[in-house]
C-alpha cells in the first residue's frame, strides 16, 4: 500500500493529486484517487482494516441504492415474506428512497447524508412515521447489500446507534394506553356486547373473549374451532389481499380457551354461516359449497378488513352509545357523532387488559408470560412494553416492613 502524487485529467480539466494503490483480499491491485494527501493517507488506513476484516468492497464494485433495492426486494420475495408487506417495501422503495436517495453508491452513503435524506422527505412532506418506516427500509436494503459484499458499512444503523442515548426521541417512552381512551371499560364492553347483533355479535365476542388480531379472526377455520373442548386453535390467518397464509410469528400459533357465552354463539353461528362455493359441482350440476371460514363474507369467502370496520364495529359502537363528538353537523343541525374505538385493536385491548385485571375485578388475574402467550407475541417484553403498567402494583410500603420483620425476627 502506498500514496503517491499523481496529475490527471477528468473531463477536459488538469487536476494533480494523491493517488492510494492497495491490494484487495482478492489479490487485485486497486487505485483511488484524492485531491488531499492526508485524504489518501486515511483511506489507505481504513482499506487496510476492511481488507484484514474481509469485508472491503472497492468503490467500482459496489452499488447504486436503488440496484440495492431491487436486489433486496428479491430476497424478499425469496424469503416468502407476505405478499403486502413486499408491495409496501415496494412503495417506499418507488416513491421515496429512489427519487431522492437512488442514483447514490452504497460505498458513498455515509450518517450525514442519511440524515439529509430524511430532511429531504421532511420538506417533502412526509410525516415522521412515513420517515421512520423508509429510514427503515433504506437500512435493510443496505445490510441485505453488505450480506451479498456489495457494501461495508451501514450508516443507517450506525446513525441508530449513536442516537441511542437517554434522551434521544428513539428512547423516549410511548404513551401508555389508557382505559376509556385506547382501551375499552368493562362498562363499555357491556354496553357494547348489548348492541350486537346479526354475523357480527359472533365475531366481535370473539375479539373480546380471545383477543384474536383480525387477519387471525378472518382467516379462522371451523375446523380449528373445538366447541366441545371450549377451544380456539390459531393456525393461519388472512393477509391484506385476502391471501391464507401461517400466522404471523411462530409464538401466534397458539390455542385459546373460550367462555360459555362465546361457546354458546359460536353453535348458533354455525348453522347460520355463509357456505364457500367450491368451484366444482355435484353430479346433478348443483355447486358444492362447504363450510369452511367462521366470519366469511355473504359469499362464504374472507371477509376485508374495511367491512368489519365499517359495516361491523363502528355502526355497533354508535348504537352502543361509545361516540365522541366531531364537531360536524348533519343537514338538519344535528352534532354528527364519530365511534369512540373505530379500530379492532382496541378489543384485543381490552382483552388483554381482562387477562390483567385481578379476579376481584372482575379480570383472569394472569401472570405476564401467560398473557404473552394468550396475545400471541413474540417476546415478553413486548407484552410488559404495551401493557405493563396495567399490572396491579404491589404494596411496597408492606413488602419493606415485612422483609424489616423477618430481618429482626
Amino acid at each position: 500500500m502506498s500514496v503517491r502524487k499523481r496529475h490527471w485529467t477528468t473531463g477536459g480539466v488538469e487536476k494533480d493529486g494523491w493517488q492510494a494503490d492497495y491490494i484487495d483480499a482478492q489479490g487485485k491491485r486497486r487505485r483511488k484517487m484524492f485531491e488531499r494527501k492526508k485524504d489518501a493517507e486515511a483511506f489507505l488506513v481504513t482499506a487496510k482494516g476492511e481488507v484484514a476484516a474481509g469485508v472491503h468492497v472497492p468503490d467500482t464494485e459496489t452499488i447504486s441504492v436503488e440496484e440495492g433495492g431491487k436486489l433486496w426486494i428479491a430476497s424478499c420475495e425469496a424469503s416468502g415474506l407476505e405478499r403486502s408487506t413486499i408491495e409496501q417495501y415496494r412503495t417506499h422503495l418507488r416513491l421515496h428512497i429512489t427519487p431522492y436517495i437512488g442514483k447514490v453508491k452504497l460505498n458513498k452513503l455515509t450518517v450525514p447524508r442519511v440524515r439529509q435524506f430524511q430532511d429531504d422527505l421532511r420538506e417533502a412532506g412526509r410525516s415522521p412515521d412515513m420517515i421512520k418506516r423508509v429510514t427503515v427500509s433504506l437500512g435493510s436494503i443496505i445490510a441485505d447489500a453488505q450480506d451479498a459484499g456489495l457494501a461495508v458499512r451501514n450508516p443507517v444503523h450506525e446513525k441508530k446507534r449513536s442516537r441511542a442515548r437517554k434522551n434521544s426521541p428513539e428512547r423516549r417512552a410511548k404513551p401508555k394506553l389508557k382505559v376509556g381512551v385506547d382501551i375499552p371499560s368493562p362498562d363499555e364492553i357491556k354496553a357494547f356486547i348489548a348492541s350486537l347483533s346479526g354475523r357480527w355479535r359472533p365475531l366481535f365476542l370473539t375479539v373480546i373473549f380471545t383477543g384474536m388480531r383480525s387477519s387471525e379472526l378472518r382467516g379462522l377455520t371451523w375446523r380449528n374451532v373445538d366447541l366441545d373442548a371450549r377451544a380456539i386453535h390459531v393456525r393461519q390467518r388472512a393477509d391484506a389481499y385476502n391471501d391464507i397464509g401461517r400466522p404471523k410469528s411462530e409464538d401466534s400459533d397458539r390455542s385459546l380457551p373460550i367462555p360459555p357465552l362465546l361457546v354458546n354463539t359460536l353453535k348458533e353461528w354455525k348453522l347460520a354461516c355463509p357456505l364457500r362455493d367450491t368451484g366444482r359441482k355435484d353430479a346433478d350440476g348443483n355447486p358444492i359449497k362447504v363450510l369452511d371460514l367462521v366470519f366469511p363474507n355473504g359469499a362464504g369467502n374472507v371477509e376485508t378488513r374495511g367491512n368489519i370496520a365499517k359495516r361491523g364495529l363502528i355502526p355497533a359502537m354508535i348504537a352502543a352509545g361509545l361516540t365522541v363528538e366531531t364537531g360536524e353537523m348533519d343537514a338538519e343541525g344535528r352534532p354528527i357523532a364519530a365511534a369512540k374505538y373505530s379500530g379492532l385493536h382496541a378489543l384485543r385491548h381490552f382483552y388483554a387488559s381482562w387477562c390483567i385485571n385481578p379476579t376481584s375485578a372482575g379480570g383472569l388475574g394472569l401472570l405476564p408470560k401467560a398473557v404473552q402467550e394468550r396475545l400471541g407475541h413474540a417476546t415478553i417484553a413486548m407484552t410488559m412494553d404495551t401493557y405493563g403498567h396495567l399490572f396491579p402494583a404491589e404494596d411496597d410500603g408492606e413488602l419493606l416492613a415485612q422483609a424489616e420483620r423477618s430481618l429482626l425476627t
